[in-house]
């Protein structure tokens, strides 16, 4: 494994420990934050996706994607189609291993958490209201906007050399905040394909207390809408010299 997809794998699996760690204490019972709400997780997961980033960015990924969304998109962008077969794996198999961290840290409450909705969320989305078509567009826009906002803040046109290389991991982790609390409440914001995929693997085949189904019916939603979503927003920026 490359330095680059090493730092994947790593700010990967950092993103998903903390994000899926904060679902985990907010949702299952007798955890101490248990019913902390909306506004824990969203900030929790921006809170995540900065140290994730920040992880990546000292392995010397300088792109910091943790995201196949990002890293589709920016093949569009610059043309480089080997990150494809080396940063998606790396961010999947990262996401995989913080779900099993996640699993592994909240070990005991799982047997005493009766609802399955809440065990599987604390791995991968689901809908607040399942209408698959509705669904995918939340997603898609969601991973527009967050693309298309990662984009403009690096741009040139904002600073010399942008502000990738001082702010880069805040201002992601910015966006993700303003994206969960705005966009977030339909679907869970997944806006990355590896944070619910990788995750539910993991979730389907952990032995945890009691779990459920791991609704891979819905699934086919948080891979697709945020990769159309990058897609769009990739072909915006390139038409718009972002």
């Amino acid at each position: 494994m490359n330095q680059a997809a090493a730092g994947e794998f790593l700010g990967t699996m950092v993103l998903i420990l903390l994000g899926n760690g904060v679902v985990g204490g907010v949702l299952l019972s007798r955890s101490k934050a248990e019913g902390a709400g909306w506004l824990a997780i969203a900030t929790g997961w921006a809170l995540a996706v900065f140290a994730g980033v920040a992880v990546a960015i000292s392995m010397g990924d300088a792109d910091a994607h943790l995201n196949p969304a990002f890293t589709v998109a920016s093949v569009l962008m610059t043309g480089h189609a080997e990150r494809l077969m080396t940063y998606i794996p790396a961010q999947i198999l990262g996401a995989m291993l913080g779900a099993v961290l996640v699993w592994l840290f909240y070990l005991p409450h799982w047997a005493v958490t009766q609802d399955q909705g809440k065990k599987l969320a604390c791995f991968s989305t689901s809908p607040a209201i399942r209408s698959y078509g509705s669904n995918f567009v939340s997603e898609l826009i969601g991973t527009f906007v967050l693309v298309l906002l990662a984009s403009a803040l690096f741009s040139r046109r904002i600073a010399p050399g942008g502000l990738a290389p001082y702010l880069g991991a805040p201002l992601v982790g910015g966006v993700v905040w303003s994206i969960g609390l705005s966009l977030g409440a339909t679907t869970g914001y997944a806006i990355n394909p590896a944070r619910d995929l990788g995750p539910r693997l993991v979730h389907s085949f952990l032995p945890i207390a009691g779990k459920g189904s791991s609704d891979w019916a819905y699934a086919w939603v948080p891979i697709l809408g945020p990769i159309c979503g990058g897609i769009v927003a990739a072909l915006i920026i390139r038409w718009a010299g972002i």
